[in-house]
């Protein structure tokens, strides 16, 4: 499997933006109110929602594009404009709370007719994808005290005799939390039947394997919300 430079720049601005739009809520309060966290928390925000969402969101369109090269397609990656752009508006104006995300997808050109089988299995490529990673995150969560790394980090910076601290914060709790509801969230929300998103496609091709991964998906979401497994 192949990146040509213009597809690697492409999902490493895209990587970049989800993290700052899965970050920005961190600059309000419930009241609205900007600056309201540490400026180096943000930052830490900004890092771990790249890990968590980035490499979510790297990872689900590698997926589309090796499904699709199995399928003997040219596929790369492309920025979808007006979906980047809607990605850092809803982000804005909701605080952070919501965020439509499409910022691109893997483009295939195919020499024959692809079936709707084929198109069904490329699509649901990217949102099994981050179910697993999900898990993974999930993994990592659960597993922190085992493996000894339930401890606190405090960052800081030195610029000019100032000092920045952060407030304590242990990264692996951040990272596998944040991992395992972006990833989830990711899933689910691909799975809507609508528009470019990989529902449709999915949808069209099997009904019951589209119901199964929702059912999972949202399922998860909503007994994380409820309480009914820790995190």
């Amino acid at each position: 499997m192949r990146f040509s430079k213009i597809e690697l720049s492409q999902l490493g601005i895209c990587m970049l933006i989800m993290g700052f739009c899965f970050s920005f809520g961190w600059f309000f309060n419930r009241e609205g109110e900007p600056f309201s966290t540490n400026l180096m928390n943000f930052f830490v925000y900004v890092l771990v929602s790249i890990v968590a969402v980035g490499f979510g969101f790297f990872f689900h369109e590698v997926a589309h594009k090796l499904m699709a090269q199995k399928y003997g397609c040219w596929a790369e990656f492309r920025i979808w404009k007006p979906g980047l752009i809607l990605a850092i508006a809803t982000s804005i104006l909701s605080f952070g709370t919501f965020i439509f995300l499409a910022p691109g997808a893997v483009n295939t050109v195919s020499s024959r007719q692809l079936s709707v089988k084929e198109e069904g299995y490329i699509s649901c490529a990217g949102p099994v994808t981050n179910l697993i990673l999900g898990v993974l995150f999930y993994i990592m969560y659960a597993l922190r005290y085992s493996w000894g790394l339930a401890g606190d980090f405090r960052w800081h910076i030195e610029i000019l005799g100032l000092t920045l601290n952060s407030y304590p914060f242990n990264i692996f709790t951040l990272i596998g939390k944040f991992g395992f509801q972006l990833n989830w969230w990711l899933a689910a929300f691909n799975l809507i039947p609508f528009g470019p998103l990989d529902g449709v496609n999915i949808f069209h091709w099997n009904k019951i394997v589209w119901s199964i991964l929702v059912v999972l998906a949202w399922g998860f979401l909503i007994l994380a919300a409820f309480g009914v497994f820790t995190l």
